[in-house]
């Protein structure tokens, strides 16, 4: 047996329960995929989008839905090793990835506020135009539970307000594309479990920012939410499952305000009429 086909069978048996499963059930709670997909796979070249790509071409073999896959390999501006490391990884995983060159990371680097929401903007946009231009109506990105969970907090702590990492979201910018979150109920220990159970070892985030922050000794938002998580875990072990689910079950009889698009809506504009 080949290397990449223990590397498939570990995602069906070993971690059947752990990743498979809940990959299999975000893609039918929440319509991910449809007959006739064709889906740009976004492979940033991490645990997570590597271990999304190799479930996705495992769902092409078993599902009944038919669809069509493109991996797609952005390269905003990684170090030789980084992009070597990439392409050795999707030899050994078997994927028939497709790498395209984009000037991401010297740009960002050259600004001072909110590099990193300009550096997601412009990947997007990217690989927006890339799937496109093969074909494709929808992206897959790796984001996964803890993802989701981390968003929340930031939300709520740093910005103000209750939003979440949605599962499925229709582009603005792009009329007819789609992006998808297939890992979306998939734990981010149990993605490592599976990575240290296959010895695979990936890139870590690449950025030169990212690289900058760790050297000046200083952390990012989403790894203080990781830090305050694990805390909150300690007294209660169903901490970020409770989040989850309570993000699927607001009770708007109880929310203060909240709008839909432009229109903001405030608990006294019907509260007489009640």
């Amino acid at each position: 047996m080949d290397k990449y086909e223990e590397i498939e069978r570990s995602i069906t048996k070993r971690f059947r329960k752990l990743i498979w499963a809940k990959f299999i059930s975000a893609i039918k709670e929440y319509k991910l995929i449809q007959d006739n997909d064709k889906i740009a796979v976004c492979i940033s070249g991490g645990k997570d989008s590597m271990l999304m790509a190799k479930c996705m071409q495992q769902l092409q073999k078993y599902s009944e839905i038919q669809f069509e896959t493109e991996y797609l390999v952005m390269d905003p501006g990684y170090n030789d090793a980084n992009k070597k490391r990439i392409i050795e990884n999707a030899e050994i995983l078997n994927i028939p990835i497709k790498i395209f060159n984009t000037p991401i990371f010297e740009i960002v680097d050259r600004v001072e506020e909110t590099p990193c929401y300009l550096c997601a903007r412009m990947r997007r946009g990217y690989l927006y135009r890339n799937a496109r231009e093969l074909g494709c109506n929808k992206i897959a990105l790796g984001h996964h539970f803890d993802d989701v969970i981390e968003t929340v907090l930031m939300s709520l702590f740093y910005a103000a307000e209750i939003k979440t990492m949605m599962p499925k979201l229709h582009s603005t910018n792009h009329e007819g594309m789609e992006l998808i979150r297939p890992m979306y109920k998939v734990r981010e220990d149990d993605i490592i479990a599976w990575k240290r159970y296959n010895n695979l070892q990936f890139i870590q985030c690449a950025c030169r920012i990212t690289e900058r922050i760790k050297a000046e000794g200083t952390g990012s938002k989403r790894q203080e939410m990781k830090i305050l998580i694990n805390k909150l875990r300690q007294i209660n072990p169903n901490i970020d499952t409770n989040i989850f689910k309570s993000i699927h079950n607001v009770n708007l009889d109880t929310i203060i305000g909240y709008r839909k698009g432009n229109v903001y809506r405030n608990f006294l504009d019907d509260y007489d009429k009640n």
